[in-house]
């Protein structure tokens, strides 16, 4: 399985004849390509799969989302070779989630559709 992370594109330059960007991660930063989302501009927010961003959202999905990663911060360290830092609460401290949110179950007083996790399963090769 693999996993897309949301992030927002800083700057988008070009790279050897590649259109490529500098994504922000919730502070994590990378080089990203973007041959496969070529309107994605400054402030855009993207997910990002294996260094290449393979679709666009908008800035309140990519925020949902990367609340449920920082609660996955394991598949994050693995996707992203190091871990998203926390965010910084109302007081100014450092907020840790004490359990995983579920997912299965919206809450709707919430008024809003759960976060997406971006996720692919491989596909089996098809017998001959």
């Amino acid at each position: 399985m693999c996993l897309g992370i949301p992030g927002r594109v800083l700057e988008v330059h070009d790279s050897g004849g590649l259109r490529r960007a500098a994504v922000d991660f919730g502070g994590v930063r990378r080089e990203v390509r973007l041959e496969y989302t070529p309107e994605a501009e400054a402030g855009t927010y993207v997910i990002v799969h294996v260094g290449f961003a393979i679709t666009t959202v908008d800035e309140a999905e990519a925020e949902r989302t990367l609340g449920v990663l920082r609660a996955m911060a394991d598949a994050v360290t693995g996707e992203l070779g190091e871990p998203l830092p926390q965010a910084p609460g109302p007081t100014g401290r450092t907020l840790r989630a004490a359990r995983p949110p579920s997912l299965a179950r919206p809450t709707p007083a919430a008024g809003r559709a759960p976060a997406r996790v971006w996720t692919c399963i491989p596909h089996e090769e098809a017998p001959s």
